[in-house]
């Protein structure tokens, strides 16, 4: 892959997401039916829900969308482990609710963002990945920069290209394999795009990967067991505009109806 076509990889969903956010018009729908707008044509929808707030531990569906337009099943649902403090409300395709709805993302809370992001790119430490989704094989140079004052902020970079001290008090090495101990958490996972601007101090870094064990948890992140990607993978397409949604329980129940999400 080309430093061009790499360096566009944080950067060619914000566009979109951009533009997504812009269709919440209709001044006379309800506030739940105007941000359901900001994913009405996404095809596919990965449901990630929690017991509560707190629970770093859930259930992961997945679904596609019907000729009729409504969501449908396409697999058993199967354990994911999140941050380990839980979750919090992050930045993506809908609003976040006022103070006192629930807590919000901050780095290094260890929680996974709640509500609607879409999803980006594919990554891992293959050359090739069986997926529809685009795919950056990830080098020993490429790090994704977890310090709120850099102006790489929640951006995946190249240290070749941006330079060492870039990068040098970034915690997420992307091939944490030959920098963390052989550790094969990002061997396979795709972006969730939370924070898509790079809000600074609002969390960074955030993706689906691979699990440690079943028992262990996050740091903000979505994991599950290698079977469970490789078929997630498999099954996404860029062209159906996928998304992702993780939600507490009494969350999901309040707001499934309006942003018009799946009842389980």
């Amino acid at each position: 892959m080309s430093m061009l076509a790499k360096r566009s990889f944080v950067h060619r969903w914000l566009l979109s997401a951009t533009a997504l956010l812009m269709l919440a018009s209709c001044a006379h729908r309800p506030a739940g039916e105007q941000q359901a707008t900001r994913w009405q044509h996404a095809r596919q929808l990965v449901l990630v829900t929690t017991a509560d707030w707190n629970s770093n531990r859930g259930t992961l569906r997945s679904y596609r969308r019907t000729p009729g337009n409504e969501w449908e099943a396409v697999s058993v649902a199967f354990p994911v482990v999140i941050g380990r403090a839980g979750s919090a409300w992050g930045i993506g395709l809908h609003d976040i609710p006022q103070p006192g709805n629930g807590p919000i993302k901050q780095e290094g809370d260890g929680r996974s963002p709640a509500g609607v992001f879409a999803i980006g790119e594919a990554f891992g430490y293959a050359q090739t990945v069986d997926t529809a989704l685009p795919y950056v094989a990830m080098q020993a140079s490429d790090y994704c920069i977890d310090v709120s004052g850099s102006p790489l902020y929640n951006r995946i970079v190249d240290a070749n290209e941006v330079g060492a001290d870039a990068v040098k008090d970034s915690t997420e090495p992307m091939r944490r394999d030959l920098h963390v101990d052989g550790d094969q958490r990002y061997r396979e996972g795709f972006v969730i795009e939370h924070n898509p601007r790079g809000t600074p101090a609002a969390g960074s870094c955030i993706f689906a990967h691979l699990w440690k064990s079943p028992d262990s948890s996050t740091a903000g992140c979505t994991a599950m067991d290698p079977a469970a990607m490789q078929s997630l993978l498999a099954w996404l397409d860029a062209k159906q505009r996928p998304v992702f949604v993780l939600l507490p329980q009494s969350e999901y129940d309040r707001l499934h109806a309006a942003w018009q999400l799946p009842a389980l």
